[in-house]
């Protein structure tokens, strides 16, 4: 199997992307960042999960902040 050094979210499965990020920004910051309702209304890690996985771009957007928190937290 090759290694994906390169590949930040190598090994993250969505779920922990999201359970780290709502730690860190909480629903609300999340909502300002990346403005999907799943964040905003009544939001969930289970109900966010299932747009996203149904929702290309956004998840896109989610990985894209993912990485950038990557690098905020690490320096």
């Amino acid at each position: 199997m090759e290694t994906q050094k390169n590949n930040p979210l190598h090994g993250m499965t969505l779920e922990q992307i999201l359970i780290d990020l709502e730690a860190f920004y909480g629903w609300e910051g999340l909502g300002e960042r990346i403005n999907i309702r799943c964040f905003k209304d009544n939001p969930s890690i289970k109900s966010s999960l299932k747009f996203l996985r149904k929702t290309p771009w956004a998840r896109t957007k989610v990985e894209a902040l993912y990485i950038k928190f990557q690098k905020e937290i690490n320096g």
